[in-house]
C-alpha cells in the first residue's frame, strides 16, 4: 500500500477547480520522481483519463453506487500497492452523495470514501463573491462529520492579499 494515508481533493462544491488541483499534485509529485496511485470517487470516466496521462499509471474509480464499501476498500489497497502516494479525486460536494438530507453517512459521497480509506481531506474553495463569509463556510465544514481528518484548504480566486 502508498506510505502515509491517501491525500483526498474534495470541494464544496462541483466546479472549485478539484480537477485543476489534482492533477498538478499529481503531476508535481511525478517530477519528483514518486510514483503516484490516482484515484476518483464515483463513476466518473473522464477525469481518470487525465489522471493517467499526468500520473502515468491508471487511474481506479472508488465508486459505492456500483459497488459496496468492502470492495472500494481493495481496490483502493490495490491500487495503492507499490506507490510512493495516492491522490485521491472527490466528486461534487465533500458531502454530496446518492441520498437524501437525511442520509447520516453520505453514501456514494466523497466524505464516505475518505473515512472509509482513512484519507486525509484537503477541501478546495472558490472563493469568488465572497469574503468574511468563507470563515463559518469552512466552520460549518471542519465540524459537520468528526471522523473526517481535514487537513487542508485551498482557496481559488482568491482576487488579492485583502480578499
Amino acid at each position: 500500500m502508498a506510505a502515509g494515508r491517501p491525500l483526498v481533493i474534495a470541494g464544496t462544491a462541483s466546479g472549485v477547480g478539484k480537477t485543476t488541483l489534482t492533477l498538478g499534485l499529481m503531476g508535481a509529485f511525478r517530477r519528483r520522481g514518486l510514483r503516484v496511485a490516482p484515484f476518483k470517487v464515483g463513476p466518473d470516466y473522464i477525469d481518470p483519463g487525465y489522471h493517467e496521462a499526468v500520473a502515468g499509471t491508471p487511474s481506479r474509480n472508488l465508486d459505492t453506487w456500483l459497488t459496496s464499501p468492502g470492495t472500494v476498500v481493495d481496490i483502493y489497497r490495490r491500487g495503492a500497492a507499490g506507490s510512493d502516494l495516492s491522490v485521491v479525486e472527490g466528486v461534487m460536494g465533500l458531502f454530496d452523495g446518492r441520498a437524501g438530507g437525511n442520509d447520516a453517512d453520505g453514501d456514494g459521497s466523497t466524505a464516505e470514501v475518505a473515512r472509509l480509506i482513512d484519507g486525509v481531506v484537503v477541501l478546495v474553495v472558490d472563493c469568488a463573491r465572497m469574503a468574511r463569509s468563507l470563515a463559518p463556510l469552512l466552520a460549518g465544514f471542519a465540524g459537520f462529520d468528526s471522523r473526517l481528518r481535514l487537513g487542508g484548504v485551498v482557496l481559488n480566486n482568491v482576487g488579492s492579499a485583502n480578499h
